[in-house]
């Protein structure tokens, strides 16, 4: 037990530290947000990156993964979409946001430091699969269907386009095919540009953890408990034992890369959450349903190392 808490104590050490940071304003909240657009646009691209090309290409893309972490991913967001839309009668906008709270998770910022920690190299490999699957389908689906609840004229296409769009630019995902190109062409950058990814790729795990706590700061929990307890629930117990089991359909040989997709899918949501639930007026929801799930992560990540390790 203290060896794994060797493993977690130290990320949410940096949490903390982050939100004793913003919450003493020694670092401001718009401080802390170009930390963050730091860390997205430049230091998780070069992990990538660095990922992509220290392995062979056979090794990276591993479709069972893919497969396995789609799988499990797309089975918390029916559980957590089914729940909410029949159990509890939410509105299809609050149904498709409950989904997405329990099946997409803050891979950069939570997951990845958690993960490199555990198994090392193999975490940037997980990070870049995972974020495909989040990027390109769990996200987009979440949205389309968040839109159809409010039933504009041709709100869940636009929501669609819209959202594509933004991928295209995404950083990460730009960095992924980069990656992806240099890997099947043979190309590897210069020896002084491969230094600079590496520096920057160092940087994202404790300026992200950083970035996290300060980012808790303010949120406001409320009298949300059932909300709360749903989705904290299906985030943190719930998704990572659905991709535990569809690695036994998908399988894959290695074990520290089902580890990593375990404990990424243990990760709590992402931090965008709260936004993503404004344009729907569940700001307040979302707040605190991140809020309980970050806090009660440490929990439930420990859990998870100690029943897998």
């Amino acid at each position: 037990m203290l060896a794994i808490l060797g493993i977690t104590a130290p990320i949410f050490i940096l949490i903390g530290i982050g939100f004793l940071a913003c919450r003493s304003q020694v670092v401001s909240r718009e401080q802390a947000a170009g930390m963050g657009r730091f860390v997205i646009t430049f230091a998780l691209p070069a992990l990538v990156i660095k990922a992509l090309l220290e392995r062979p290409l056979d090794q990276v893309i591993n479709w069972n993964y893919i497969f396995a972490y789609a799988a499990g991913s797309l089975a918390a967001f029916g559980v957590g979409y089914g729940v909410s839309r029949w159990v509890r009668g939410d509105s299809r906008s609050g149904s498709a946001l409950a989904g997405l709270g329990s099946s997409v998770s803050n891979s950069g910022f939570v997951g990845y430091p958690i993960v490199v920690m555990v198994v090392g190299s193999p975490a940037a490999v997980a990070l870049a699969l995972g974020m495909m699957v989040e990027n390109l389908l769990m996200i987009p689906l979440a949205l389309t269907l968040a839109e159809m609840g409010r039933q504009n004229d041709g709100s869940a296409w636009r929501a669609l386009s819209g959202t594509l769009k933004s991928l295209v630019r995404h950083p990460i995902l730009i960095a992924i095919t980069l990656g992806l190109g240099m890997a099947i062409l043979g190309v590897r950058p210069p020896a002084v540009i491969m230094r600079v990814i590496e520096m920057l790729a160092m940087a994202s795990a404790p300026v992200a953890l950083f970035v996290i706590g300060a980012s808790l700061n303010g949120l406001k929990v409320g009298a949300l408990y059932a909300d709360m307890a749903q989705l904290a629930v299906g985030k943190l117990l719930l998704h990572p034992l659905l991709v535990m089991g569809c690695f036994v359909l998908f399988t894959v040989d290695d074990p520290a890369l089902r580890l990593a997709g375990i404990l990424m899918a243990a990760a709590p949501m992402m931090s965008i959450y709260p936004i993503l639930g404004a344009r729907y007026q569940l700001e307040g929801r979302c707040a605190a349903a991140l809020v309980a799930a970050t806090v009660l992560s440490f929990l439930s990540i420990s859990l998870y190392l100690w029943l897998l390790q």
